[in-house]
């Protein structure tokens, strides 16, 4: 049996590294996982059954193996030594702190939660996550971050945009920004700013009086275009009339003269009237061609 000092230092290095430790660190739960009653008479390397283990924890046998069942490859860790088998379960002193810690963290995060804890996938199987190591940078590599940071700095202080100079009080060297550069490039790049403006407003206003002519030649030949129709339907009906006032004239002037032989003459006059009034529609376009 150990003293109680020397169960805790037991414990700590049992537990170092462990993430379910690392949530009750600095915690009171921390004092009941190294304070517990069954610590002062358990045997180091002895194997325990759940129905030993399950009375000291002030619960039954079945709710023991209910929280051993999700948590088997972490509490047992997958150890080749350990003589449980299909029916019995045998826990020794890590396994059985584990399983304690379980116990003590369960209200809280249930199971789902402690699995996350623990990186315990669906399967039950832990994935296993790269140790972190605190190990100090090798010289090497220190010296190549050293080496671009520098070329870094140097092409800051290219840009002309910084001045290096050492504080008068603490002797520091130190990095002030260089107002006159700053005010020069702000002023060029409102210069191309101004132009590029300017270029775009003239290029609308091509634009705009291109789009203004197109408009006018459509425009205009809208208007020819109704010119030339009504021109045309003018002109048909000059011609109807023309025929029509033709017609009306022979007749008149065949009736008036009530020449002998009406029928005969009739359409002797009206043939030859046909013929007159043919031949004026034939040079009518000739003869009247603004019409």
């Amino acid at each position: 049996m150990l003293e109680t000092n020397e169960m805790k230092e037991k414990i700590m290095e049992m537990l170092e590294g462990d993430p379910l430790y690392a949530v009750i660190r600095d915690t009171p739960l921390e004092e009941t996982l190294y304070n517990d009653a069954y610590l002062t008479d358990i045997i180091e390397k002895k194997f325990y059954s759940t129905p030993e283990v399950a009375a000291w924890f002030d619960i039954t046998d079945a709710q023991l193996r209910y929280y051993i069942k999700p948590f088997e490859h972490y509490i047992f860790n997958d150890m080749t030594d350990n003589p449980t088998t299909a029916t019995i379960i045998r826990l020794n002193l890590p396994s059985i702190l584990k399983l304690r810690m379980i116990l003590l963290l369960k209200d809280e995060y249930r199971v789902k939660g402690l699995k996350r804890l623990l990186g315990i996938d669906e399967k039950g199987y832990i994935i296993r996550q790269p140790a972190a190591t605190t190990a100090l940078t090798p010289t090497n590599e220190l010296e190549n971050k050293v080496d671009v940071l520098s070329n870094v700095l140097q092409q800051i202080m290219q840009t002309g945009l910084f001045h290096m100079q050492q504080h008068e009080e603490s002797g520091a060297m130190q990095i002030t920004l260089n107002e006159d550069c700053l005010a020069q490039n702000i002023n060029l790049l409102s210069t191309e700013s101004i132009q590029q403006l300017s270029d775009i407003q003239d290029r609308t206003e091509k634009l705009t009086e291109e789009s203004k002519s197109l408009q006018k030649q459509i425009t205009e030949l809208k208007e020819e275009n109704k010119k030339d129709i009504a021109l045309k339907i003018r002109k048909r009906q000059i011609e109807n009339e023309l025929i029509s006032t033709l017609r009306t004239e022979a007749i008149e002037q065949f009736s008036a003269e009530k020449i002998p032989g009406f029928s005969q003459n009739f359409s002797v006059l009206r043939s030859s009237n046909w013929k007159r009034n043919a031949l004026l529609i034939s040079i009518w376009p000739k003869t009247c061609p603004n019409v």
